[in-house]
């Protein structure tokens, strides 16, 4: 974008300076007089208006801006003698772009471009325009005009980043990619290149093409110069040697790697991957252009000799031992670290003992078990071990902690740690329920006493020992899980409220505050202390997953529709801004950002999570405004009587969603925010291991999906509803989507009977059921576990309070479609009440 002084339509930058400085300042009220003057003086300039228009959108006149704006534009179409420039047009389009008319803006520049075609100027402010808009094809056509104009490598690195957007986040195909491998190569053989991006797009072309060994050949020429730092370099050439397929070698520069970074602990999962020969871990990495962490359990299926496999994981243990000799650093962990998943591969393999493994995990605990991250380090190797190994290990850590420490921060470190692992192991659930009541105790005990550690802390820092509260609230919760004891609630509540008092600001054990207060349905409560996260930006998406689905089914309408607005306002504020970040990312050469950043944004717009935010949101509007039909009406007309969300509802199995919530957040009982396993019995472990991402994300999906769907009908069925007790309907079928009256009874049925099966009934079942309860044949608690053998408690209400509404009469369908959950007495005492 130009800069926003000079001479834009003859103006001297004396006239305008005064103008921007005022907006800069705020001070929208004097540049508005000073634009004013500056018109009297200039009536004929669009560069004025657009001055105009931009102060009065900034004071939220938007559509006065507008008017100006667009009586700007035209101007500049209408007369041949008005001189066209940069500065003028991107003035409108900052204008356009927040009215949401960026195709305005676009048409200006095609329109400038097309009466300039050899204005480089123009044509990046219409690149600019495209990239806002995402027409990648647009940008790679109009980038390749301006590198045919002037040659410079900018312009076709623009143009290539295009043809992988088409292919990475388009429709385009594969073979636009060799297109774009061949304007490089036509480039380099003329001009070379000169920007060590330049070259890391060209390797990323070659390797998502498998040309692997093309791109070994040209790291090692002389483009290879222009990556200046060492270990960068020999890292893109070990993984480009080991997805090749040549693991020794690949090995060899993995080795080379850690003498330099001894403390790379990927790099040595990726060096002894190459050294056990491990294709399926590098074939995963193929498909989707990223390395994942080597499974070492599919070391049993290596076609590997028991003699070559103990010779290569001999030259990795020499070298583990190497690298912890020449440890400058007691922070050094990787070494040490390396010896335990030596011995792990070993035990896999049949060629180890589980002895030696505790071993090694017990020198690591000396050296390193003070450190908050132990426990996670360990826990991959905890699960190689049988129950009685385990128990071995957890008595050895507990001799171990203190014998060889005296200070008392890695003392408290180490008896931690010891906490934890007792927790991953998971022996508590052969004790007595007295002796797992010690452990809370001793683990208050110890935070207190060691308080006096923290006393020298800013306020803002985390006390030593914060864990211990939080582990101390596991042990009781699950405590409550095994004897239904409330007082153990009681407890956890308390302890972590005290922890409170001590550090405001811990997140973790607001965080478990809030799921023991929504365990209890006192949501206010937990609302609070979701409020007291202040979670901005980002951290809408990835924490309020936290507290959303409670507020959905509780009637906070006002804090509902608070939390709801925060987030669909960042969600659609970032899809404004976030080709800000593209285009910025193009001008300053940082090309690997241009595709995170179109793949980060299509990943928030693919979110489950603001899927459903959007459909409730409207929702939640008919909900308060369930008293008034003609409100109602008001709302369901801006829905389109609810036919955008029913093609939705039509369209979401196909889609692909991306769930971008933080679960490792979650407390263990509640792992996803469809899961509790206090609802359910005791299941005798003391520690509910997490289920792996992927089937997570399976089963929230699957859920996920049907939810979507199912919410989706419901605006169209609120308008049907309404539209069947109406004393009078059209009868014609109108734009706004209303239907002649022979049509709404049948369409309600379809959609309910589509809503029943989503529910996993069929309808006739439904209605008869809700009809036994509404005449007193069957008590709703009889009815509610019938539904129960195949409903979760959201569906159970959903199901329940929809088939009410169903064989209602008139209005009453309007009022218990959206109000989920009303009992049934409370339908049968409103039916004497007017509506």
């Amino acid at each position: 974008m130009a800069s926003k002084f000079g001479m834009a339509s003859g103006i001297p930058e004396r006239r305008v300076r005064p103008i921007w400085d005022a907006i800069d300042s705020r001070q929208f009220k004097n540049a508005l007089k000073l634009s004013a003057t500056l018109l009297s003086k200039h009536p004929k300039s669009p560069y004025a208006l657009a001055l105009k228009g931009l102060i009065l959108e900034r004071m939220g006149k938007f559509d006065e801006a507008l008017s100006v704006c667009l009586t700007a534009k035209d101007m500049l179409f209408s007369s041949a003698s008005i001189l066209i420039d940069d500065l003028t047009l991107s003035t409108l389009q900052i204008v356009f772009q927040r009215l949401d008319h960026l195709d305005v803006a676009t048409s200006c520049y095609e329109y400038a471009c097309g009466k300039f075609p050899n204005n480089v100027e123009l044509m990046m402010g219409l690149f600019n325009c495209y990239v806002r808009e995402y027409s990648f094809v647009k940008q790679q056509q109009i980038a390749m005009k301006m590198y045919k104009i002037v040659g410079e490598e900018r312009f076709l690195l623009w143009a290539v980043c295009s043809f992988q957007l088409q292919v990475f986040c388009g429709s385009g195909e594969d073979k636009l990619l060799l297109l774009a491998e061949g304007l490089l190569k036509k480039h380099i053989a003329t001009h070379n290149l000169h920007e060590p991006e330049a070259l890391s797009v060209y390797i990323s072309l070659l390797e998502y093409q498998s040309k692997f060994g093309d791109a070994l050949e040209i790291l090692s020429g002389k483009l290879g110069s222009l990556i200046v730092i060492e270990v960068d370099k020999l890292r893109i050439q070990g993984r480009l040697l080991a997805r090749a397929g040549d693991y020794i070698l690949a090995a060899d520069i993995f080795e080379r790697v850690l003498e330099l970074c001894p403390d790379d602990w990927e790099c040595f999962q990726n060096y002894l991957s190459c050294l056990i020969g491990d294709n399926s871990y590098w074939s995963k990495g193929a498909q989707n252009n990223s390395i994942h962490l080597p499974n070492s359990g599919d070391c049993k299926n290596l076609h590997l000799t028991e003699e070559m496999f103990d010779s290569r994981i001999s030259r990795a243990s020499d070298f583990a031992l190497k690298l912890a000799e020449k440890a400058s650093s007691d922070s050094i962990r990787c070494p040490y670290l390396a010896s335990i998943e030596i011995e792990k591969m070993k035990l896999i393999y049949g060629r180890g003992d589980m002895d030696k493994l505790i071993e090694v995990m017990i020198q690591y605990f000396c050296r390193f078990g003070h450190l908050p991250c132990f426990a996670s380090d360990v826990k991959m190797f905890l699960e190689v071990l049988t129950r009685d190994k385990k128990n071995e290990l957890l008595e050895k850590l507990v001799e171990s902690c203190g014998a060889l420490v005296t200070e008392p921060k890695k003392l408290l470190g180490q008896s931690i740690t010891v906490f934890k692992v007792r927790e991953l192991i998971g022996d508590m659930c052969t004790l007595p329920a007295t002796d797992i009541e010690g452990f809370a105790v001793e683990m208050v005990d110890i935070y207190c006493k060691n308080l006096p550690l923290s006393k020298d802390l800013d306020i803002q820092e985390s006390v030593h020992g914060e864990d211990l509260l939080s582990m101390a609230c596991n042990i009781l919760v699950q405590l409550f899980w095994r004897t239904n004891h409330i007082g153990y609630m009681l407890e956890a509540i308390m302890i972590l409220e005290f922890g409170l008092t001590i550090r405001r600001h811990v997140s973790q054990y607001k965080i478990l505050l809030l799921h023991l207060y929504s365990h209890w349905c006192a949501l206010p409560l937990a609302y609070d202390w979701y409020k007291s996260l202040d979670v901005k930006n980002i951290l809408l998406e990835t924490v309020s997953h936290h507290i959303l689905p409670q507020m959905l089914m509780y009637p906070l309408w006002n804090d509902l529709g608070d939390l709801l607005k925060d987030y669909l306002k960042f969600m659609d504020d970032h899809f404004r801004e976030s080709a800000d970040l593209t285009f910025l990312a193009y001008r300053h050469r940082n090309y690997s950002k241009v595709i995170e950043f179109v793949q980060f944004k299509e990943r928030l717009q693919r979110s489950s999570q603001y899927l459903l935010a959007k459909i409730e949101e409207p929702i939640l509007h008919l909900k308060q405004n369930a008293d008034s039909i003609e409100k109602e009406e008001t709302v369901l007309e801006n829905l389109k009587c609810g036919t955008h969300f029913l093609e939705l509802s039509s369209e979401i199995g196909s889609k692909s969603l991306t769930f971008n919530e933080d679960m490792q957040l979650r407390p263990w009982w509640t792992p996803t925010y469809d899961k509790n396993y206090l609802l359910g019995p005791f299941k005798g472990v003391s520690y509910c291991p997490r289920e792996s991402t992927q089937t997570q994300i399976k089963q929230m999906e699957a859920n996920a999906l049907k939810t979507i769907e199912r919410r989706s009908l419901v605006p169209r069925m609120i308008y049907l509803s309404i539209q069947s007790a109406a004393l009078s309907i059209k009868d014609n079928i109108e734009a706004n989507g209303s239907l002649p009256e022979h049509q709404v009874p049948s369409e309600l049925r379809i959609l309910l009977e589509r809503y029943a099966n989503i529910l996993g009934f069929s309808f006739h079942d439904a209605i008869n059921m809700v009809s036994n309860v509404q005449s007193g044949h069957n008590s709703s608690e009889k009815s509610y576990h019938i539904l129960k053998r195949g409903s979760s408690p959201s569906k159970l209400r959903s199901a329940n309070c929809l088939f009410l509404n169903g064989m209602g009469v008139g209005g009453y369908k309007l009022q218990y479609i959206m109000n989920f959950g009303v009992p049934t007495a409370t339908f049968q005492s409103r039916k004497s009440k007017p509506h």
